[in-house]
């Protein structure tokens, strides 16, 4: 039997009101489609930041939220419910119900998925998609859970057209805070001999390594540890890249020279241009010149060599 969808549409600051009255009406199946801070909730949940452009579009200024009525239940009797407690809250919202399969609502959030061309060479897919004209690309394969979008947000599509500009073949490439690995994969899929991710949170490492499977790539050319930069790595790179955010990229800064071969790059993103004389500075002080600097949307993007 079908399940019923309610969902309450409210202005973006009574989303979180309207959660906890309509947490009452159901003991389960609630989610929030909340997109005040999405750019920064994708990168605290998944430490990505490509998000698909019709999300980045949604407005802002509104909220929805979704509950699940089971089919042994009266949803009227719960739409009743949630009319009273929000005129009684004196929260404006609109209310709209349909019947719903499992299936659709496991499944609905794909749809923001699709494949995406970054620079000259990669095609980024999710791996759900087999329709596709790679046209010559290397193709990137991922799962990106609800976090990874298809749509360019800046900092990532930044990072990722700088490597194309810079991966030689046979290169060894150190990624500071890997996250779900893309970094690292797209560095072999771009030519590099060998590539190794580290990044402090462990979910984030079982998950790169999960990716790296998905695209055919394991351990010794495709290597993820768990652990900060200076306690786990080893050995000299051609090419290091972060794309973290200004205070992590501050504090690499004073870290990864040491394991930067002479005529290496560093390559740093995810930098907000109100941040950049500080990131800037960090780099002098610790003995980098900035070669390269590229800018999208707000977000910088940097290349260094050793001064």
């Amino acid at each position: 039997m079908d399940w019923t969808e309610i969902k309450i549409e409210v202005d973006s600051e009574n989303i979180d009101r309207c959660a906890d009255i309509a947490s009452m009406a159901v003991p389960y199946g609630i989610y929030i489609e909340d997109y005040r801070n999405l750019e920064q909730d994708a990168w605290e949940i998944a430490h990505i930041d490509l998000i698909d452009e019709d999300l980045l579009k949604k407005d802002r200024s509104k909220g929805y939220v979704h509950i699940y009525i089971s089919p042994e239940e009266n949803y009227n009797e719960a739409i009743s419910f949630l009319r009273e407690r929000y005129e009684s809250e004196g929260i404006p919202y609109k209310i709209d119900h349909k019947e719903c399969k499992n299936e659709d609502w496991e499944n609905n959030w794909k749809e923001y998925f699709k494949p995406l061309k970054v620079g000259e060479k990669l095609l980024i897919r999710p791996v759900w998609i087999d329709d596709y004209d790679a046209d010559g690309r290397a193709v990137l394969n991922i799962e990106p859970g609800l976090a990874f979008g298809s749509g360019g947000h800046n900092t990532t599509r930044l990072c990722l057209e700088t490597l194309e500009k810079h991966i030689k073949k046979g290169d060894r490439v150190l990624d500071c805070g890997c996250g779900s690995g893309i970094l690292s994969i797209a560095s072999l899929l771009l030519g590099a001999q060998s590539a190794v991710g580290v990044d402090i949170d462990a979910l984030a490492v079982k998950t790169a390594r999960e990716n790296g499977i998905t695209n055919g790539m394991t351990e010794p050319e495709l290597t993820f540890i768990k652990g900060n930069l200076v306690d786990k790595v080893s050995g000299k790179y051609n090419v290091i890249v972060a794309n973290i955010v200004a205070d992590i990229i501050i504090m690499f800064s004073s870290q990864v020279g040491g394991f930067l071969e002479d005529g290496g790059v560093f390559i740093t993103s995810g930098i907000i241009a109100p941040r950049e004389e500080e990131v800037t500075k960090a780099f002098y002080d610790n003995g980098f010149e900035v070669a390269e600097r590229y800018e999208d949307g707000g977000w910088l993007c940097f290349v260094c060599k050793k001064a």
